[in-house]
């Protein structure tokens, strides 16, 4: 099925299991490894402000990236991501200038914009274009990134801004919550063409990249059954769970409701939302963050895990921990386990021997 990942019949078989919510006391593990790929970007790239990325040099940096999963006997599934568009996209395709920041250390380009709109006077002058210069050059990376992976390794699909994340976008986060009580048709409206745009940069994504076995790869969740996407509920971490009833949860269905469904993402200072957001419908999976000032959520799962329901978690967790916990017996299930900084390729798949037992 692909060459970086020899046995992916049986990985995409067991996140199946996994995701289907067939095995709610099931262990899954994705191993990160050190890689000379990443010390090598470090070598060649500044961190901080840069221009936009050519294409085929992100391909290649993901492919020589990714070739080593082909040594990982995990439940991992390579994939690239298009961190380039994880922002900025949303923004830039409604007229916003687009600035990249590159991490030297991950390898990752990422995209922000600033704020578009001075006031709402200027709301009614925007408008979305599959012919904007943004869209196309999207469209242009998907087919290069999808000709680059074929065979190989797949691509995972990229977050939503949608919502009052993409209000942000607009008028920035302090005006979106004032507005949200001073101008809350005008937050309505600018939402709505938010979902326009969320909804065609999303369908472009499955229109140019195949799914894989039936699937769709993604960056952290590894694969999931049909055609899934990404959102966020970030805004409400500042809320109340009353806010994210009113205004997260509609709009979060209604966007899952046009796939097969979608995953959302809690950071530590969002894990008030958690029982809110599992209920969601269309929620195949939840990844929990871990954030300065909020315990690992490693040491909160079994009270996280129990007010999740049937939920599948997803978190990231250190080696020596992960480790510690494996060999003690002490890994709560119901979880895909993250483990990152493992010493080895040998060492993660020896941990999998283990967790197969």
């Amino acid at each position: 099925m692909l060459a970086y990942k020899p046995n992916a019949d049986s990985v995409v078989s067991r996140l199946r299991t996994f995701y289907e919510r067939r095995t709610p006391e099931g262990l899954c593990a994705a191993f990160s490894i050190p890689h000379p790929s990443l010390q090598e970007f470090k070598r060649t790239h500044a961190d901080g402000p840069c221009g936009y990325p050519d294409p085929s040099e992100r391909i290649a940096f993901w492919d020589g990236y990714l070739s080593e999963w082909s040594r990982l006997e995990d439940d991992s599934i390579p994939c690239a991501y298009l961190s380039e568009f994880d922002q900025g996209l949303y923004g830039g395709v409604l007229g916003s200038e687009v600035r990249f920041t590159c991490d030297a250390t991950t390898g990752w380009i990422s995209s922000m914009v600033f704020p578009l709109l001075e006031s709402w006077d200027e709301f009614a002058r925007l408008s979305f274009t599959p012919n904007n210069m943004w869209f196309q050059r999207y469209e242009r990376q998907l087919d290069r990134f999808e000709e680059g992976a074929r065979g190989k390794f797949g691509i995972s699909h990229l977050i939503l801004i949608n919502g009052l994340n993409f209000v942000f976008e607009l008028v920035g986060a302090t005006k979106t919550y004032m507005d949200l009580l001073d101008h809350p048709d005008q937050i309505r409206k600018a939402m709505e063409l938010g979902y326009t745009v969320n909804l065609a940069i999303q369908q472009s994504f499955f229109s140019h990249i195949p799914l894989l076995a039936g699937g769709t790869c993604a960056f952290g969740a590894q694969w999931l059954p049909g055609r899934i996407i990404s959102e966020s509920v970030d805004p409400f971490h500042l809320t109340s769970v009353e806010y994210f009833e009113e205004w997260g949860r509609p709009l979060l269905e209604r966007t899952f409701a046009q796939f097969d469904g979608g995953i959302t993402h809690l950071h530590g200072n969002g894990r008030h939302l958690l029982e809110a957001v599992c209920r969601v419908k269309g929620l195949k999976a939840l990844v929990l963050g871990d954030d300065k000032g909020y315990p690992p959520a490693i040491e909160a799962l079994p009270d996280l895990r129990r007010r999740a329901g049937d939920t599948p978690l997803i978190l990231a967790v250190e080696y020596p921990e992960f480790r510690r916990r494996l060999d003690a017996g002490q890994l709560t299930g119901g979880a895909l386990y993250l483990v990152q900084n493992t010493p080895s390729a040998a060492i993660a798949n020896q941990c999998m021997d283990k967790l197969a037992r």
